[in-house]
């Protein structure tokens, strides 16, 4: 492991993020701190820097779709490590995190502690769940075959069906990416032949799929 990381924070609450890397300082005083709070920012920020040792993700980000964002980093970044940090902490939320391609799940509860400890298991290779987790008897099926098939969609055709969650017409998502509505229209064709869907609509209803679900607090 290089003694120079480059630790990429990924949530939308710049506080939060503030205190985590405070909090993470002692134990890597050397690192270098990136920081993300949107999908689209989290993109530019590994498109931009040639090593990311280890990204430390929300769930719940804009232009995010739960666990959406996992699936493709996962799919077009496999070398780069994910750890899940959230606020949903029930065995479910967990159980797909770890399914869909997370080498760790930190609850945003945990302690400064096992917050260190947790990273430096993650950034050694290993795996880390809270104490105590069982997913052995979680059914992780529903959601599963679409999050398959969103792993297989380029970047740019990921980036169209965030915008289509968005409800953003082809118009304004051409502008947005400086492409013509042709190219937009292509990638959509593309998009609903992949993820076996006929039209935009159900392209962002399976999306919604991927969705956290809200679980009562025990």
């Amino acid at each position: 492991m290089s003694d120079k990381l480059t630790i990429l924070i990924a949530d939308d609450h710049p506080l939060f993020r503030n205190a985590l890397r405070q909090a993470l300082i002692a134990s890597y005083p050397d690192a270098n701190w990136l920081e993300a709070e949107s999908a689209d920012s989290l993109q530019k920020s590994i498109d931009d820097n040639a090593q990311i040792d280890l990204v430390i993700l929300d769930l719940e980000m804009p232009g995010a779709h739960g666990y959406s964002t996992l699936i493709h980093l996962r799919s077009h970044f496999p070398a780069i490590p994910v750890v899940i940090i959230s606020a949903h902490e029930d065995t479910e939320t967990i159980a797909k995190a770890m399914h869909y391609g997370s080498c760790g799940f930190i609850p945003k509860s945990s302690s400064l502690d096992n917050l260190a400890i947790a990273l430096e298991q993650v950034l050694q290779g290993e795996m880390w769940l809270p104490e105590g987790i069982d997913l052995s008897k979680i059914d992780i099926k529903e959601g599963s075959v679409f999050g398959n098939k969103l792993a297989d969609l380029t970047p740019q055709q990921y980036k169209v069906l965030q915008m289509f969650g968005e409800g953003l017409l082809n118009k304004q998502i051409a502008y947005d990416l400086g492409v013509s509505e042709a190219t937009i229209k292509a990638h959509a064709t593309a998009i609903f032949r992949k993820l076996d869907v006929r039209n935009r609509t159900q392209a962002v209803i399976a999306l919604q799929q991927l969705e956290i679900s809200i679980h009562p607090i025990k």
